[in-house]
């Protein structure tokens, strides 16, 4: 009686520990951020307006913003993502560096393809260019007064979860 005892606890613990297991990962898309690690890729701009990934109300058609791919977000409530927590993309091209604050996500862009809101777009080249191929463009860790801060030079294998 007591074997059958102990062996009815261990499988009514199974589905509670395959459970917790479920709801850890659901949702993660297991990528950590690499800051200060230069990705070569493209931008296209938007103009949406509302509530953007993180939470907050945004106007990509008058706030400096972007919004990256969604293969970097690594939280199921967009919210909640390290991403939004002090994260900027510096995107260079053709001799213009500028730095934007993430606040938004883009379902359709792939990992190295960034939407950068329409101001954005236009410090880097006219809008009617549409997509800006070859340019560079890293995650940096913001400062509370919205500015780059340099980490250290070099970065190599820094991420953040």
């Amino acid at each position: 009686m007591r074997a059958i005892g102990k062996s009815l606890r261990i499988l009514a613990g199974a589905p509670l520990a395959a459970a917790a297991l479920i709801a850890l990962t659901a949702g993660s898309a297991g990528a950590a951020i690499p800051i200060n690690k230069p990705m070569a890729g493209k931008a296209t701009y938007y103009a949406d307006a509302g509530y953007g990934a993180c939470g907050t109300q945004i106007n990509a058609s008058t706030q400096m913003l972007v919004a990256v791919p969604h293969t970097w977000w690594t939280s199921a409530n967009p919210n909640n993502d390290p991403l939004c927590k002090g994260i900027s993309v510096k995107v260079t091209y053709q001799g213009k560096t500028i730095t934007v604050p993430v606040k938004d996500q883009c379902p359709s862009c792939d990992s190295t393809h960034i939407d950068l809101s329409q101001p954005a777009f236009a410090k880097l080249a006219p809008l009617d260019k549409g997509v800006i191929n070859g340019l560079t463009w890293q995650f940096v860790k913001a400062g509370l007064n919205g500015k780059t801060v340099e980490l250290s030079e070099p970065i190599t294998g820094s991420t953040i979860r």
